[in-house]
């Protein structure tokens, strides 16, 4: 087949693209030079899409003899990606960027652009497995990227390719370091791309503003604190609440809810923090629809905890009675079902009780 291998500079991605050489596939390589300010983008193993990055994958498919292209979908990337994260923010929620780049840049803006090109199939370099349009976790549990692939359609899942979902992390490095490739060794990027300093408070204050409230005890209705915007916090978040008034029993206080419209954080003791309700909103079913009501396990944050559930029909979506308590679930991020280790679709979380 004729495919297009993202190459994001990194080792994951230089492998994936190896391997579907080695498949007999007629591959081109393609970095995604989505930063307007690429030269800024990466500190050690924070941010991407920098110039190194684009050295790094260029190096990669010189020792791979495929020949390689840089996309510019910086303006893209900020409007899909960037300026949706501050919205989601600005709005109380918490987003997930990575899910949101999966779904609107590497498998539809690429993707749409190498179909017209004539390609048969992105390969990238995500954990997880793709068999006959089955979506399933990595056969490495802590690397596994499935929850964040989990918002791709059938017909997306169709023609993307991932080489890496029956490696672990340490045989793509070796695998790396026995080809010769210099980016065997390099530390993989974390936390947010777009905020190379990891500081998300900072980020959406320079665009947001400073936009000053309380913090108030949802059990008592008293104001404990201040703050300098509701977006600088999430649910379920403990430290840096710098409240003014300690609890009458000594113990911490958590995020429970955000009201950006009243400028209003509200705090309480943790055990507040469990829902056993949760109605999430715009499903997609990743191989098909299923029949509803449905008994099946459900993930409500990235890398966190698997919950049993049943899923019935709601507004809009889907409502979730979940079999255990979940913690410091914020609307905004996905709830993805899964059968096993097998992906069966996912919707955006838009409230929990």
């Amino acid at each position: 087949m004729k495919v297009l291998a993202a190459m994001s500079g990194g080792v994951d991605s230089a492998v994936a693209a190896a391997l579907a050489v080695d498949a007999g596939h007629d591959v081109t390589g393609v970095h995604l030079a989505l930063s307007e300010a690429p030269a800024t983008l990466r500190t050690g193993s924070r941010g991407c899409c920098s110039k190194e990055d684009a050295h790094d994958a260029r190096r990669v498919a010189d020792v791979l003899d495929i020949p390689y292209y840089v996309w510019d979908l910086a303006a893209r990337f900020r409007a899909d990606v960037v300026d949706d994260f501050v919205a989601e923010y600005a709005a109380g929620r918490t987003p997930n960027p990575c899910l949101r780049c999966n779904e609107r840049i590497k498998f539809a803006a690429v993707l749409d652009r190498a179909r017209r090109l004539g390609f048969d199939a992105v390969v990238t370099g995500h954990h997880a497995r793709l068999a006959d349009g089955v979506l399933r976790r990595s056969v490495d549990v802590a690397k596994d990227q499935s929850y964040v692939l989990a918002v791709l359609t059938p017909e997306q899942l169709a023609f993307a390719m991932f080489p890496l979902g029956d490696l672990t992390k340490s045989e793509v490095r070796a695998e790396a370091a026995r080809r010769g490739l210099g980016v065997a060794d390099k530390p993989d990027s974390h936390d947010i791309c777009f905020i190379a300093d990891g500081d998300t408070a900072a980020f959406l204050r320079s665009r947001l503003g400073d936009q000053p409230g309380p913090v108030v005890d949802a059990l008592t209705g008293a104001v404990v604190g201040r703050h300098d915007g509701a977006f600088a916090y999430t649910v379920g978040q403990r430290r840096g609440l710098a409240l003014d008034v300690p609890a009458g029993d000594g113990r911490p206080r958590y995020v429970l809810s955000l009201s950006p419209a009243e400028r209003t954080v509200r705090v309480g003791p943790v055990e507040a923090l469990d829902v056993s309700s949760v109605r999430a909103t715009s499903p997609v079913w990743t191989s098909g629809p299923r029949a509803l009501p449905l008994a099946c396990d459900v993930q409500l944050r990235a890398h966190g905890e698997v919950h049993g559930c049943s899923v019935a029909a709601a507004d809009e979506g889907w409502q979730l009675l979940l079999t255990t308590p979940a913690r410091g679930i914020a609307a905004g991020q996905a709830a993805v079902l899964y059968d096993g280790d097998t992906v069966l679709g996912s919707a955006t979380i838009a409230s929990a009780a």
